[in-house]
């Protein structure tokens, strides 16, 4: 399907993601942004809440009850998690979403009620969304009319371990996740841990044993395995604004080599546009995919027998967040896959 104009309105324009989906669609010659909404700020230029947009012509804010509907197509969706669900189930039926929260991400909604707390919302809704984690689900996306996108830690775990999973090299039942999360990820709501001076010079785990992105890793890795898969995932926040590192610790299967593991994840990705494979044994850094969509992948034998580490780094804002939805836009609406997305990573 493709369409010469999609009008789309973005609701929570006044955080980090929503922020980042308008600056990337500035770029989009088949995207036109009809609505913006803040619910504190409304009334407001966007302007006046970034100054960095005050220069493009673009909607001022409103609320989400005086959104004209009649004049969008296509809805990113950027709001807290379970306020999504309430919104989008009262949405016109018309209308294509991109949801950058989680509240559509976990088929499961007894699972999703186990890690959030309460129950879903929208249960109907979360029938027909799709997975947007697009180099394995490409197909679904392009027929979905909701698409639920991966949260970061996830984009970066997932992208590194399922090919291995897949086609067995790795053990599923032995996978350690120790993945570095910058401070944006937490939002931009404000938090005292986000704060400067809590974090600042210093790194910590939060979400030990309990957080939220685990079982949408293990709900990837359960449909590449074939079987239910459990794993050892710490998140940590590190003094950045930008990036994820995932780091990957995996036990080989059989006679499996960590060269093999990395041929494999090499051939998988070889015609990906935003996954990039590393020559063997060298590893990525987060300067290396800073404000780009792009996907770097690292596989290092470990000095532990039948065993390697897989490195992934990811921009948590693009490819971690907007760039992903905007890559799941592309593909929903039949556009070449890195329209708007073409940008080579800022350094330093």
């Amino acid at each position: 399907m493709t369409q010469a104009t999609i009008r789309a309105a973005v609701l929570g324009a006044s955080g980090y993601a929503g922020a980042e989906t308008i600056r990337i669609l500035q770029r989009h010659p088949h995207v036109e942004i009809t609505a913006l909404t803040a619910e504190r700020h409304a009334g407001k230029p966007l302007g006046a809440v970034f100054p960095h947009f005050a220069a493009l012509d673009l909607p001022d804010l409103v609320k989400i009850e005086d959104v004209d509907w009649s004049t969008v197509d296509l809805v990113f969706c950027g709001l807290p998690h379970a306020t999504t669900q309430e919104v989008i189930k009262d949405l016109p039926a018309h209308l294509r979403i991109l949801d950058l929260s989680a509240d559509f991400r976990l088929k499961d909604i007894e699972t999703y009620a186990q890690w959030y707390g309460h129950d879903h919302l929208a249960p109907e809704l979360q029938k027909e969304a799709a997975y947007g984690l697009t180099e394995i689900y490409r197909q679904e996306i392009g027929n979905a009319r909701i698409v639920a996108v991966p949260g970061c830690y996830p984009t970066a775990s997932q992208l590194a371990l399922i090919p291995g999973v897949k086609h067995g090299l790795i053990d599923a039942d032995d996978i350690i996740i120790d993945a570095k999360c910058g401070v944006t990820g937490a939002g931009r709501a404000p938090k005292e841990g986000s704060l400067f001076a809590e974090a600042a010079e210093g790194i910590h785990a939060y979400g030990v044993a309990k957080h939220r992105h685990a079982p949408e890793i293990e709900q990837g890795l359960s449909a590449a395995a074939g079987r239910p898969v459990v794993v050892n995932f710490t998140p940590h926040l590190m003094p950045m604004n930008r990036g994820i590192l995932a780091t990957c610790y995996v036990r080989l299967e059989g006679g499996a080599s960590a060269e093999d593991l990395h041929k494999a994840l090499d051939t998988f990705y070889a015609d990906e546009t935003f996954v990039r494979v590393l020559p063997y044994g060298e590893v990525p850094a987060t300067r290396h995919v800073r404000g780009s969509n792009n996907c770097w992948i690292g596989v290092v034998a470990d000095r532990m027998a039948k065993r390697a580490i897989v490195i992934s780094v990811i921009d948590n804002l693009v490819k971690g967040t907007s760039g992903q939805a905007i890559q799941n836009l592309n593909v929903m609406y039949g556009f070449a896959e890195d329209t708007a997305l073409e940008k080579v990573a800022m350094f330093p």
